[in-house]
């Protein structure tokens, strides 16, 4: 199992990526639509999951309706959020060992994400990691969130790097789809989200964690 192209720089995802968020948005949504007399599932998060809040907010009102209250439910998500992520918040599996096997290849690495810069540098603040990615692309960088390629793209063109040669590092669908429409080379690597075949054809690979992506990087540096 190789990758089809020697990585020039690797782009990460942010939240089911990198940290173990996506449960904590799940729990927070959850209890803040319990709070205002609703009801959220994980089946309808699970349709959130790598969306920007633009498109969620229209398919919430798609949904449930145009009385819902979708910006009442934003506040109350985020106020939730932020006391579960301030003693929940951990980095995923083979996180800190990938990071350190790019300084070790001297490889360019950044972020991009639906989430805000602000969530970004407390999210990497909280484990040290600020200086460990070159650059960060984040909500209000770009024109299209995902599943539209801008984010990688921006992202690329912050590194200096062809996106062909990026390795783009994705847990959902529409970040899956972003990745591969920008024309990366696209590993998932599963958080809530199982792969569908959809996905998998848009995947270079599909793994189970981020200690198989830096074995696949390693790999990739000694057959090139």
């Amino acid at each position: 199992m190789d990758l089809p192209r020697r990585p020039a720089a690797v782009i990460f995802d942010l939240d089911g990526l990198l940290f173990d968020t996506e449960q904590l948005y799940q729990d927070a949504i959850m209890a803040a639509a319990i709070e205002l007399g609703h009801d959220i599932t994980p089946a309808i998060f699970h349709t959130m999951i790598g969306r920007p809040w633009v498109q969620t907010r229209i398919f919430l009102l798609e949904h449930y309706g145009s009385s819902f209250p979708v910006d009442e439910l934003l506040a109350t998500w985020h106020r939730h959020f932020a006391v579960i992520v301030e003693t929940q918040l951990v980095v995923k599996p083979g996180v800190l060992e990938l990071l350190d096997a790019l300084d070790t290849l001297g490889l360019p690495r950044g972020i991009a994400t639906s989430s805000s810069h602000k969530t970004v540098q407390h999210h990497l603040a909280a484990h040290d990691l600020g200086g460990r990615f070159h650059h960060i692309v984040a909500s209000g960088d770009y024109a299209a969130g995902k599943p539209a390629p801008d984010p990688y793209l921006l992202a690329a063109k912050c590194l200096g790097v062809d996106p062909s040669l990026c390795l783009a590092l994705e847990d959902s669908y529409n970040g899956v789809r972003s990745a591969a429409a920008a024309g990366m080379m696209t590993i998932m690597v599963p958080d809530l989200l199982e792969a569908t075949d959809e996905i998998r054809g848009l995947c270079t690979f599909v793994v189970r964690d981020l200690h198989a992506v830096r074995s696949l990087v390693l790999r990739s540096v000694k057959v090139g």
